[in-house]
């Protein structure tokens, strides 16, 4: 299920985002406090899921808090970027093509977006394999194009269109 966060998540959300292997291709360093995690609980908790910019959305298996995927919706209210986190214990079942595909379809089908896109480091073959059975398309590979965690990465951009959704899923 996707939902809001609530006050509780903040301490799984602070366990995984301070595993460093969760972490190794995100924005954020680990270790991740439970401080952190509260602000971040209380920040996303005051916007609007579908307001300009980015909004997390908690992932919810029986209870329990696996993971978290994102939205960046652009100006145009048309296309949006996505990005997703699954802690470690959780990964490997299925969690995170389940809540992308659930996210890429609320944006397609509730929100009716044009386009949604998504990027992940070319080293992240699991990532790019997850984008990939779901449909999207590889648009680019941006070379040493991103300085994180000390070292230049390279970038891969992936891409899908309502239409393509659609076609996909009739």
């Amino acid at each position: 299920m996707l939902r809001s966060f609530s006050a509780a998540d903040a301490p799984a959300f602070a366990a995984y985002r301070s595993d460093p292997e969760v972490a190794r291709y995100q924005g954020w360093d680990a270790p991740f406090s439970v401080a952190q995690a509260e602000e971040f609980v209380r920040e996303v908790s005051a916007l609007d899921p579908a307001g300009i910019g980015w909004y997390q959305y908690a992932v919810d298996v029986g209870g329990t808090l696996v993971g978290d995927v994102g939205v960046n919706l652009h100006e145009d209210h048309r296309q949006a970027e996505i990005g997703y986190t699954v802690a470690r214990e959780h990964q490997r079942r299925g969690y995170a093509a389940e809540a992308v595909g659930r996210l890429v379809e609320h944006l397609f089908t509730d929100r009716g977006l044009h386009r949604v896109t998504a990027e992940c480091d070319a080293r992240n073959d699991r990532s790019a394999r997850l984008l990939t059975r779901l449909g999207f398309r590889q648009e680019g590979h941006r070379v040493k194009a991103t300085w994180h965690k000390g070292e230049w990465t390279d970038d891969l951009l992936f891409a899908l269109l309502a239409e393509e959704w659609r076609g996909k899923n009739t």
